[in-house]
């Protein structure tokens, strides 16, 4: 399947241009990608110190395109980051400082090197800072250079430009109204620097596309393309990438990596197919096996399973997803054989706890302490009781002895004890350093 085929059968493809070959036998981009390989860029503004869920579909597409032999560039916007793009955005972005935008840039360089193979023998992938081009340019040579090949009335008819200024309350500056010119300048730059023909974004993107193309035929007097991915959206209108806890980060220090895992395997069950599709590398038939035993049986949540399993392990790597993925079955009850101080980590930054020292350990505590100082149970008498019926578990055994006492031995990684109330209800007694 060529890359075009493969997009389209992933329903990854909003709108391009070219869409077929011209009369005068000029090629249309399906046509195009088929011929011999395109250098293509997407870029990828730092407005935080993390990428986030929503920007894995223009990522994931280009590595696609490197899987398929193109040659694709990331572009970190240390400039364009400076400014905002007002493409979806209903008012004026809070601007960030120089020292921001260049922690942000450092920050995200590893996520995006984390999808993407720059040290591939044949087609290796390039990230670039358009703040290495822009910054040097002087605000006349821009004017003359580039702001003269676009009108202001092509400019308006921007979607995201003509919505700002009719709400009068808002408007737009004319620093997010220069947006477009900036984003021209880098396809321009890259067609010119790394004959680059193609720039792929999301559907919010297609003017700033489409001006970067005009800007290239004028000033190269050379062709190129524009392809749009759709906005991904949720079944239940919910925006896609948020959960009540906020927004789903790449950087597990900002969403670790279980609750990145969580964030996939409850994906909506009408959704779960097309994330397959949208997020995943499995091939056809894969997909088309895990739709039908999803179909078949929607509560063993094999689609479920296999979508969290794959993107988690993309971006957070197959250790720490195995990690995630352990910790989900202890939680759910399996038993803590062969628990990974790595699937212990996990627990301890998810599941509520409190700590004992050494040497109350060495002493032994006892567990109706160890549960009303967890807040597992509100009194001793309320601990006695719940151990006494059966519902209290140490390290996933239960005990019904009310005179136990927690020692050392029930330390998992000689660092802390897992007790449990009923299905659900997680606490950790933890060994102070000390």
């Amino acid at each position: 399947m060529d890359i075009f085929a493969e997009l389209q059968w992933r329903g990854l493809i909003d709108d391009y241009t070219g869409r077929t070959e011209s009369g005068d036998g000029t090629r249309g981009l399906p046509q195009r990608l088929t011929d011999n390989p395109v250098t293509l860029y997407c870029g990828f503004d730092p407005t935080a110190d993390s990428l986030h869920a929503g920007s894995l579909v223009p990522l994931i597409a280009l590595r696609r395109f490197q899987l398929a032999g193109h040659h694709p560039i990331a572009v970190a916007g240390g400039a364009t980051g400076s400014i905002g793009d007002p493409s979806g955005k209903t008012q004026e972005r809070q601007l960030l400082t120089k020292d921001q935008i260049a922690a942000n840039v450092a920050a995200i360089r590893p996520q995006l090197a984390r999808l993407l193979d720059f040290d591939a023998t044949t087609n290796p992938a390039r990230l670039v800072d358009n703040a290495d081009w822009l910054g040097p340019v002087s605000f006349l040579d821009f004017l003359r250079d580039v702001g003269k090949h676009f009108t202001v009335n092509q400019m308006v008819a921007k979607e995201s430009v003509r919505a700002r200024m009719e709400d009068r309350e808002v408007g737009i500056s004319y620093t997010e109204f220069s947006y477009m010119l900036l984003q021209a300048y880098d396809f321009y730059h890259l067609a010119r620097v790394h004959g680059c023909e193609l720039q792929i974004g999301g559907s919010d993107q297609w003017g700033n596309i489409t001006a970067g193309m005009d800007l290239v035929r004028k000033k190269l007097d050379r062709r190129a393309w524009g392809l749009t991915l759709p906005l991904i959206t949720k079944a239940d209108g919910t925006k896609f990438g948020k959960t009540e806890g906020g927004t789903v980060w790449l950087d597990p220090r900002r969403t670790s990596v279980y609750k990145f895992y969580q964030f996939w395997i409850q994906t909506d069950d009408r959704d779960v197919v097309r994330y397959l599709k949208f997020f995943t590398f499995l091939s056809a038939d894969e997909i088309a096996s895990l739709e039908q035993e999803h179909l078949a049986n929607p509560g063993g949540r094999a689609a479920h399973r296999a979508l969290a399993r794959e993107v988690t392990s993309l971006i957070h790597g197959e250790a720490a997803c195995a990690d995630a993925m352990r910790a989900t079955e202890i939680l759910f009850g399996a038993p803590l054989d062969g628990l990974s101080d790595g699937t212990l980590g996990i627990l301890e930054s998810e599941i509520q706890g409190a700590v004992a020292s050494a040497a109350d350990f060495a002493a032994g505590i006892p567990l109706t302490d160890a549960l009303v100082t967890a807040g597992l149970c509100s009194s001793k008498g309320q601990a006695r009781k719940d151990i006494e019926a059966g519902g209290i578990y140490i390290n996933g055994t239960r005990s019904q002895d009310a005179s136990r006492l927690l020692t050392p031995a029930d330390l998992l990684h000689n660092r802390a004890t897992l007790l449990r109330k009923g299905k659900r209800a997680w606490a950790l007694l933890s060994r102070s350093a000390d």
